[in-house]
């Protein structure tokens, strides 16, 4: 048995590794190819449409992959796919107009798609041996330094060269460095759902997601419907010049390592209280438009915090909690609808969140309230059948 713990939690930090590196390449990238498209002569409207087309195939495919992933077992053939995407970053070097780059930041966009629901998967079989909450709280902590390395690397390299093309073709080493990781993971346990196997838990439940997870998926819905993103927050500080222009990607990093401490710790609390940390998502949610929204340094500040924090605890507990209420032949099914779910509910909150902006706050302050309310109604019922799943 502490051979299986041991063996589980080495194979989650090599996974963690090739989150971590998969993050210095696209979030890295991410934080530039705006101003790229830009230069090459894309006009705003394109950048824009090039950024939710991306999103959109991003989260859609999801379900697809996941579907697939199921039928055919191929979970590590799906996820080499997905993360062998990546490549086309740094390809964006050699990029001589926008509508080639804009090709490329699509087609990574689809390799996530393909890649998560079947990693995510895998990564779920080695989280039953040292507990969901723990397992999915370490590989996030590991996921979010690449997120935070990603953007100060290409920052550090504009500062040296003032030029975009050698800082993605310097993200070939870190995209290199996450097959690597991904080959030694695969070849550690080319058969992760063993560790899952010798648990209770692997041995429950067969074929059709049962309805506790669609009320899940509810809940999920309506508690990411009234979550604030980022863009706006950024926009808000930028055009009431609360804080610098240069401050901003500070200020994000600031939340992305807020989101790796808390990641952790939600995460081990989940594994001791299970769903009752679900509360935490809707009550934190509720109290973020009341602060972010402010004209004052230190309370926008605080808000990113509080913004980090519910972060860490969306892409830990909400993947561990999926695990949780699914049978293992339906699992990446599973994480392909509460992605795709997921997807829907920000694309559908950011749209009426950035609408209202310019309309009201108060208007924005009771959208939120009310649709982390009613997920609170359907988070209830969850807790109540609580001692039926875990």
């Amino acid at each position: 048995m502490k051979s299986n713990l041991k063996s589980a939690f080495q194979f989650i930090i090599l996974l963690g590794l090739v989150s971590c590196f998969g993050d210095i390449v696209y979030e890295g990238a991410r934080s530039i190819t705006g101003p790229f498209l830009a230069v090459l002569g894309a006009s705003s409207a394109v950048v824009g449409i090039i950024a939710g087309v991306g999103e959109f195939l991003g989260y859609v495919l999801r379900l697809a992959s996941g579907y697939l992933a199921d039928k055919t077992r191929l979970y590590w053939p799906l996820t080499f796919l997905g993360y062998g995407a990546l490549l086309s970053i740094p390809l964006l070097a050699l990029a001589g107009n926008w509508e080639m780059a804009a090709l490329l930041i699509i087609l990574e966009r689809i390799g996530k798609a393909i890649r998560t629901p079947a990693r995510d998967t895998i990564l779920s079989h080695a989280t039953a041996q040292v507990g969901r909450g723990f397992g999915f709280g370490l590989h996030e902590a590991l996921d979010q330094i690449g997120a935070i390395l990603g953007p100060l690397a290409i920052s550090a390299m504009l500062f040296i060269t003032h030029g975009y093309r050698l800082g993605f073709a310097l993200l070939f080493i870190p995209a290199l460095l996450v097959l690597f990781f991904l080959i030694v993971a695969q070849r550690k346990c080319p058969t992760p759902v063993i560790f899952e196997a010798r648990t209770k838990e692997g041995k429950k439940g067969m074929g059709k997601l049962p309805a506790l997870f669609w009320i899940y998926v509810l809940f999920s819905f309506f508690s990411i419907l009234g979550f604030v993103n980022f863009q706006l927050i950024s926009y808000h500080f930028e055009v009431q010049s609360i804080i610098s222009t240069a401050q901003i990607p500070i200020f994000y990093a600031i939340a992305m390592g807020v989101d790796a401490m808390v990641a952790l710790i939600i995460g081990k609390l989940y594994d001791r209280i299970g769903l009752s940390c679900l509360f935490a998502i809707p009550l934190l949610t509720t109290l973020l438009p009341f602060f972010v929204f402010s004209h004052t340094y230190s309370i926008v500040l605080f808000s990113i915090i509080l913004w980090g924090a519910i972060m860490g605890i969306h892409e830990t507990i909400m993947r561990a909690a999926v695990a949780d209420l699914t049978p293992l032949p339906r699992r990446a099914t599973a994480y392909g609808i509460f992605n795709i779910i997921y997807g829907l509910a920000w694309l559908t909150g950011s749209s009426l969140i950035g609408l209202l902006y310019s309309i009201s706050l108060g208007l924005i302050i009771a959208l939120v309230v009310a649709s982390e309310v009613i997920s609170m109604v359907f988070c209830w019922q969850l807790k109540k059948c609580q001692q039926n799943i875990f």
